[in-house]
């Protein structure tokens, strides 16, 4: 095992750990606007690093190219699409939830 594995690893297992906190990120909020954050910041993150594992993997070839390509292409339409839908649901009429007020 060499140098280069074990970065790929870490790399790998990193983005595979944030893949499934930002799961548990959306499980765990209250509301549509709340979930969205951690969908997307997360899966931004740890895709960027699964691959960035992968192009370690792979070394300089072709196959690292078309990764990078892919991850770029990921780095643009993950935000943009998470931005979409949080507009599109503000345009729909979902309201961001309010903690309740305590009655005095």
């Amino acid at each position: 095992m060499n140098v280069y594995d074990v970065v790929s690893a870490v790399l790998l297992a990193f983005g595979c750990f944030l893949a499934v906190t930002g799961g548990v990120g959306v499980l765990r909020m209250p509301d549509f606007y709340t979930r969205l954050h951690p969908a997307g910041k997360t899966d931004t993150l740890a895709q960027m690093l699964i691959v960035a594992g992968l192009i370690v993997q792979a070394g300089l070839s072709l196959v690292s190219v078309k990764l990078l390509l892919i991850s770029m292409f990921l780095l643009i339409t993950s935000p943009t699409a998470t931005h979409a839908v949080a507009k599109a649901a503000h345009l729909s009429g979902i309201r961001p939830w309010q903690p309740e007020k305590p009655r005095r």
